[in-house]
């Protein structure tokens, strides 16, 4: 699985250290050990896990800013633990509602030795940001208005909302409620992956007076 691994982010260009292929892989493993009794993902194949959760969540790393991260909705820990892999000096709050879940998610917190995240089992919307996020990050909303409805309580001062999407979702960027604009729409490149994927990245609008970049 490493070899797999390793020629993917080649295929990315993404470089990373032997200890964070060995999380990875060590993540893929548990996913796949847990999923028979949790079914925490519809994904069986473990390489194929590889290509659509590790991949499919680190291609994002360059286009965050800040340190401070909370992934809503995580499920088991997408894409907040690959994340948290590659950044390891971020912090990633992974929230989901259901308990299997963050059971999942804390042991692999212990297993991975992973001290920059932290599991919590809540619903979004009576999460306490305290103190706020730099970044607000969903890989699974039905709709980008519901993420900044349910979410807009989350960010800092200087936060963003990045949003994992397939296609570019223009008719959810046009209708965006009122206090919120379009930063920017990233096309990602995922090796082996079919189907488009793009990172559609949103600003309060106190952080949109200030950022004419």
């Amino acid at each position: 699985m490493i070899n797999k691994l390793s020629a993917l982010l080649k295929a990315a260009n993404i470089s990373l250290t032997d200890r964070q292929k060995e999380q990875l892989t060590g993540y893929v493993e548990l996913l796949h050990k847990w999923n028979k009794a949790y079914n925490l993902t519809s994904v069986r194949d473990p390489q194929q896990m590889l290509v659509r959760h590790i991949m499919d969540s680190i291609v994002v790393e360059p286009y965050l800013e800040g340190s401070r991260f909370i992934d809503v909705g995580t499920g088991p820990g997408l894409p907040g633990v690959p994340l948290a892999i590659v950044r390891p000096e971020a912090h990633f709050t992974l929230l989901d509602s259901l308990g299997k879940r963050i059971r999942f998610l804390k042991q692999v917190q212990h297993e991975l030795k992973l001290e920059n995240i932290d599991p919590v089992q809540s619903r979004v919307e009576v999460f306490p940001a305290e103190p706020p996020f730099d970044g607000v990050i969903s890989r699974a909303f039905a709709s980008l208005n519901d993420m900044l409805s349910w979410c807009h309580h989350l960010p800092g001062e200087k936060g963003r909302f990045y949003a994992l999407k397939g296609v570019v979702p223009q008719d959810e960027i046009d209708a965006l409620p009122a206090g919120f604009t379009h930063h920017k729409t990233v096309k990602l490149l995922v090796p082996e992956l079919e189907g488009e994927r793009h990172l559609v990245v949103i600003n309060p609008q106190n952080l949109a007076a200030s950022s004419a970049d």
